[in-house]
């Protein structure tokens, strides 16, 4: 099977959503919800190609709806995606995202599975959960 080994540091899943404003998402992603900008490719007209953006040791890659191409056309009249990203310290990246006016759609809560999370909701109604939970992936 191909794929990402286990002593690698490349992500073997990585979400891609497409937004009506990726810049505002970008910003949104980076400033209030503590990604760092890996790249961003724009188009002569200033439309988002592809972006890649890094939380830890995962990536998402996000685009403009728009501008055309087989997974612009199938995500059409998709609906919103949820995506969960491992975070360290859940209050910490909480009150970043407060401060920055992200919509909080679930504070910090412990769960009865041992994690510690919250929910937001993006710019374009994406549902992110931000948590101590770490999948464990067999070798």
């Amino acid at each position: 099977m191909a794929g990402t080994g286990s002593g690698s540091s490349r992500p073997g899943v990585v979400p891609a959503l497409l937004y009506a404003d990726a810049k505002a998402a970008i910003r949104q992603l980076t400033e209030g919800l503590g990604f760092t900008e890996v790249s961003v490719y724009e188009g002569e007209d200033g439309t988002v190609e592809h972006a890649e953006l890094a939380q830890g040791n995962g990536v998402v890659m996000l685009g403009s709806r728009g501008r055309g191409g087989v997974f612009d056309t199938a995500m059409k009249d998709a609906g919103p995606a949820g995506v969960y990203v491992v975070v360290d310290d859940v209050d910490a990246h909480h009150r970043r995202a407060v401060e920055q006016g992200v919509e909080v759609l679930m504070p910090p809560t412990d769960q009865d599975y041992g994690s510690r999370d919250y929910m937001v909701r993006d710019v374009e109604g994406n549902v992110w959960t931000f948590g101590t939970y770490a999948p464990e992936v067999g070798a």
